[in-house]
């Protein structure tokens, strides 16, 4: 059967607002070419993000009804923190409101100048919470990773010969966490196998350096793993990630991603004394330690949402369906990030607008034009993203310059997807009438999120 349909009913719906091609360009032009100041209510088929936007179920629904909202020793918490403990065998359990709260806390206490934190790719809030620290945030993403057309199975893995190096070079007093993302969003999407994580694993121990999983979509990962790696076939996803738990000394997650709600996170670990740091500045930035800036409704969504994710008809209706339209743009001609990853589409900019020199962020130029052609909103992850400056205010381009559209779990249907495809291929084939942008105004860090931006006028 080739037919992969969606593994839920539709129960409630929300409208989508149409509008022209011509309204799109002027709502983009005053949006400074930049899709995070675009009205949702301007966007037709919104994949700016998986965080957040999925759709709950009929169960999480009525689970938030249940909420406990007392401010200490909420059943609400202890239902929350069991599933954690279950699934990721961390006996340390710390909600906050989202992930970046969690990356907040960790890494004020773990960072500073002069340290170094690695991993196979660190995304936006990661990096900047790292580097605002007063630290430095390391990619050492594999060689397969690093070239978009070329399929391979488990391309976000850490390339754990330059680890090594790195360790020797910077020392290990240096070093205070090693992070690994699952599935590597800024990478691609792309999968982290078990047998590198073991290897991380193994330097770490080796080093004495403590590992995290970065774990927002742990079961796309676990999933791929099922899929991809020899002796997982027969296991269960749960089993396969609670294995990759086990690896790691703790983990951060933001709940808005594989656990389908709409606000949340937490910190999860196995050291008491470092909980202890972490529970002391949650108490000072979050709240108590058994509600994290959370109510007690989300505590329980996020209990239920963690079962759900690891239903395998879903995560095969997941994969697939992303998969789907991969294929789609390829048999265009499309350049995209290869093979699918587990949450979005990624289109390969910098091979898309080739006669865009880097420097004109060829990305946030093809945001803007899959916006104005179809309504449709994505998100750069390039050199507007991650890009830096030399000492001469030069440009140090990104390593990949890429357009993720990623997919809200349980939202959109096959024919959403379709006219997405269709978007992209029409946008492609005549992608030579595409200007390059430049920054107008930009804050120090995050930029990506308020920068503004303005076409090139042709000389």
């Amino acid at each position: 059967m080739n037919t992969i349909i969606e593994p839920f009913r539709i129960k409630s719906v929300e409208p989508i607002y149409f509008n022209t091609e011509a309204e799109r360009a002027l709502i983009v032009e005053k949006a400074f070419y930049n899709p995070f100041l675009i009205h949702s209510t301007d966007v037709m088929i919104d994949l700016l993000t998986d965080s957040g936007t999925s759709a709950m179920s009929s169960n999480q629904w009525a689970g938030m009804m249940q909420g406990d909202e007392s401010y200490a020793g909420s059943p609400s918490f202890f239902r929350f923190e069991k599933t954690i403990q279950e699934i990721t065998g961390f006996p340390l359990v710390i909600p906050t409101h989202q992930g970046r709260a969690a990356e907040k806390i960790l890494f004020s206490i773990l960072g500073g100048k002069g340290k170094y934190f690695v991993s196979n790719t660190l995304f936006d809030t990661t990096r900047a919470n790292i580097e605002f620290s007063g630290a430095e945030g390391v990619d050492l993403i594999c060689e397969e990773g690093k070239h978009p057309s070329i399929p391979a199975p488990f391309k976000g893995n850490m390339d754990t010969t330059l680890l090594k190096k790195f360790i020797e070079e910077k020392g290990t007093a240096n070093i205070p966490l090693c992070i690994i993302t699952v599935t590597n969003n800024s990478g691609g999407g792309q999968p982290v196998s078990m047998q590198n994580i073991k290897e991380v694993r193994a330097i770490c121990t080796e080093y004495k350096i403590p590992l995290f999983i970065d774990a927002c979509r742990f079961a796309e990962n676990s999933y791929f793993i099922k899929l991809r790696e020899e002796g997982y076939a027969d296991k269960s996803v749960r089993e396969i990630a609670k294995e990759l738990f086990s690896y790691a000394d703790g983990c951060t997650m933001s709940a808005k991603k594989d656990a389908f709600a709409n606000i949340g996170g937490f910190l999860a670990m196995r050291n008491e004394d470092l909980a202890q740091h972490c529970r002391n500045l949650l108490i000072m930035t979050e709240g108590f330690p058994t509600y994290g800036g959370l109510a007690g409704r989300d505590l329980e969504a996020i209990a239920i949402g963690l079962n759900e994710v690891l239903d395998e008809h879903y995560l095969q209706y997941r994969i697939r369906s992303i998969e789907y339209l991969s294929n789609k743009l390829i048999a265009a001609g499309v350049p995209v990030m290869q093979p699918a990853g587990g949450h979005a589409v990624y289109l390969d900019a910098k091979e898309f607008l080739a006669h865009i020199p880097v420097d004109q962020y060829p990305g946030q130029a093809l945001v803007a034009a899959l916006y104005v052609h179809g309504g449709i909103r994505s998100v750069e992850i390039g050199s507007l993203m991650f890009g830096k400056y030399d000492e001469h205010k030069k440009l140090i381009p990104a390593q990949l310059e890429l357009v993720r559209l990623a997919i809200p779990r349980r939202v959109y249907t096959q024919s959403h997807i379709d006219y997405v495809a269709e978007v992209i291929i029409e946008v492609f084939n005549k992608r030579d009438e595409i200007k390059g942008l430049t920054i107008t105004e930009e804050p120090p860090m995050l930029r990506h999120f308020t920068a503004k931006l303005k076409p090139i006028e042709s000389k």
